[in-house]
């Protein structure tokens, strides 16, 4: 099953992008794999899809309780782009992305991980999984979880040694590697998020023209 992992297909049915970093928090985290300058403003993933689906058209009574000029400083009512949105829970803190791929690029994780650890998920689509792992600015573990054994980050027996991933990937059906895989690498690092933590409004952002 993949709902005791975050995130997951229940609430992102399109698929995501996901970073974790440790000991950092969630306006900082944006900062890091979103830049200087940005202004971000508190949505729920519910605020979010609206946004989305009605982008320049939207009006009050579309996202009642929340301040449109605000929504218009922020830069979340802009074109196409990535919407990455940022919480924290237990030391850690996540930033997830719906749909697109923008938070799986290497100089996004080796930015967010700077004098920390950084774990990123990706669950596209079309059913292709990735994750990294990094440390202060390397990524030591970038795989797909179908085939564990082919890594091509600096040292990935780091990772292994952490997680034990592949052996809860090789134990158990292939159809299930990357839940499996992500299951024991978020149990042992210790940045199990209840989904829970994804119902609330996070500080979000969007980055114009990303894609």
């Amino acid at each position: 099953m993949t709902r005791d992992i975050f995130p997951n297909r229940g609430l992102y049915q399109f698929g995501y992008c996901a970073v974790f970093v440790r000991g950092i928090a969630p306006a900082e985290l944006l900062a890091r794999v979103g830049g200087a300058g940005l202004r971000p403003v508190a949505l729920t993933r519910i605020d979010t899809m609206t946004i989305e689906a009605l982008g320049e058209d939207i009006d009050e009574n579309d996202m009642p309780g929340l301040d449109l000029e605000q929504l218009q400083d922020s830069g979340v009512l802009a074109g196409d782009g990535p919407v990455l949105r940022s919480g924290e829970h237990d030391g850690w803190s996540f930033v997830i992305e719906p749909e697109g791929s923008w938070l799986a690029a290497d100089g996004i994780v080796t930015s967010a991980s700077r004098k920390t650890v950084a774990l990123s998920l990706r669950d596209s689509e079309s059913g292709a999984c990735w994750i990294s792992y990094a440390e202060d600015g390397e990524i030591l573990s970038s795989f797909d979880p179908l085939f564990p054994d082919i890594d091509s980050g600096a040292r990935p027996e780091v990772l292994g040694r952490l997680t034990g991933h592949v052996a809860a990937i090789n134990n158990g059906e292939r159809h299930d590697a990357y839940a499996n895989a992500v299951r024991a690498i978020q149990q042992r690092l210790q940045c199990t998020v209840p989904p829970e933590a994804d119902e609330r409004r996070l500080l979000t952002i969007k980055i114009a023209d990303g894609y």
